[in-house]
C-alpha cells in the first residue's frame, strides 16, 4: 500500500470527524475534498468509502453517550417497565427515545432505500453542494436572529414527541436528496424552527445520526460488495478512514456541545455562504 494513500485517507477521515458533527455539510466536504486529492481507487469503492467512513463518526457517538442511549441496566433507570424482574432492567425513558428516533428516520430511509443510485446520479455535484451550503446557512442566520433573546419551547429530549420526531425526520429527508445541506444542518434547522433548543436540537440530531447512519453504510456496504469486491490496499483505506474518523469525533463532538452552550449557530452559517460561494467561483473558473 503506497503511504501517500495512506495519508489520503488520514485527511479524509479527518474531514469526515470535523464535518459530520458541525452543520456545514460531510457529504459536501468530502465531495469537494475528492475534487482537490483523489485517492487511487476505483469510482465503485470512492462512493461506498464516502458513506461507510461514516461508522467511525458513530462510533464516537455510541461511545459519549453510552449511558443515555442503552436502554438496560438498573442504575439511573428512571422509569423501569416493571418493579421486579427482567422488566425492572429496561429503561422505558431511553425506549421511547429510540421509538422518536425511529419515526424520524423513516422518511429518509424510504426515500434512500428506493431512490439512492438516482439521487447520486443526479445532485452528487459541486453545483448541488454549492446552492445548499449557501441556502442552509441564509437558514441559520435567519432563524437565530429570529429566536435571539427567545426561550425554547422544548429544553429535554423527553419532550421531542412523536409529531416533532416526525417533522424533525422530514428536515432530515432533504439532506437525504441534496448533499451540501448536512444531516446534522438540517435536523438542528427544523428543530430550532419546531422550538427545540440548540442543546436538545444538537443531541437528538447526534442520536438520530446512529441508525441512520449504520443503515446507509448498509445500504452502501452490500451494493458495494454485490456489485464489487475489495482490491488491494482498499480495505486499509477504509480502515484508516473510520479510525481516524473516530478519533477527531470524539473532540468535535465535546468542543460542539459545549460551545452552543454559549453561541450560536451564526458562525456555522457564515462559514456555509463564503464556503458555498467559494466553490460556486472554482466551479466557474474550471478549477472543479
Amino acid at each position: 500500500m503506497d503511504f501517500i494513500e495512506i495519508l489520503k485517507a488520514i485527511l479524509f477521515g479527518i474531514v469526515e470527524g470535523i464535518t459530520e458533527w458541525l452543520p456545514i455539510s460531510s457529504t459536501g466536504h468530502m465531495i469537494l475534498l475528492d475534487e482537490f486529492i483523489h485517492l487511487q481507487v476505483s469510482e465503485e469503492f470512492m462512493s461506498m468509502f464516502e458513506v461507510v467512513i461514516q461508522l467511525g463518526a458513530i462510533f464516537a457517538v455510541v461511545l459519549l453517550f453510552w449511558s443515555q442511549i442503552w436502554p438496560f441496566g438498573k442504575k439511573d433507570n428512571k422509569e423501569p417497565l416493571a418493579d421486579k424482574g427482567v422488566l425492572s432492567w429496561a429503561k422505558w425513558d431511553i425506549f421511547k427515545l429510540w421509538f422518536h428516533i425511529l419515526v424520524s428516520c423513516v422518511p429518509a430511509a424510504i426515500i434512500g432505500i428506493l431512490f439512492d443510485d438516482i439521487l447520486e446520479a443526479w445532485f452528487y455535484n459541486y453545483q448541488t453542494v454549492a446552492i445548499m451550503l449557501i441556502l442552509f446557512g441564509i437558514a441559520f442566520i435567519i432563524i437565530e436572529n429570529q429566536h435571539k433573546g427567545k426561550s425554547a419551547a422544548v429544553n429535554t429530549l423527553e419532550g421531542i414527541d412523536y409529531n416533532l420526531a416526525f417533522w424533525i425526520g422530514m428536515f432530515q429527508l432533504i439532506a437525504a436528496i441534496f448533499p451540501g445541506t448536512s444531516r446534522s444542518g438540517a435536523t438542528i434547522v427544523g428543530a430550532l424552527l419546531l422550538g427545540v433548543s440548540r442543546t436538545v436540537a444538537a443531541e437528538y440530531t447526534f442520536f438520530l445520526a446512529i441508525p441512520v447512519m449504520f443503515g446507509a453504510s448498509l445500504l452502501k456496504g452490500v451494493k458495494f460488495l454485490m456489485e464489487s469486491s475489495l482490491v488491494q490496499g482498499e480495505g486499509m483505506i477504509l480502515l484508516v478512514g473510520m479510525v481516524v474518523a473516530f478519533a477527531v469525533s470524539l473532540f468535535v463532538i465535546k468542543f460542539l456541545m459545549g460551545y452552543i452552550k454559549k453561541h450560536d449557530f451564526k458562525v456555522f452559517g457564515w462559514y456555509r455562504i463564503v464556503l458555498g460561494v467559494i466553490v460556486l467561483l472554482c466551479g466557474i473558473i474550471g478549477i472543479i
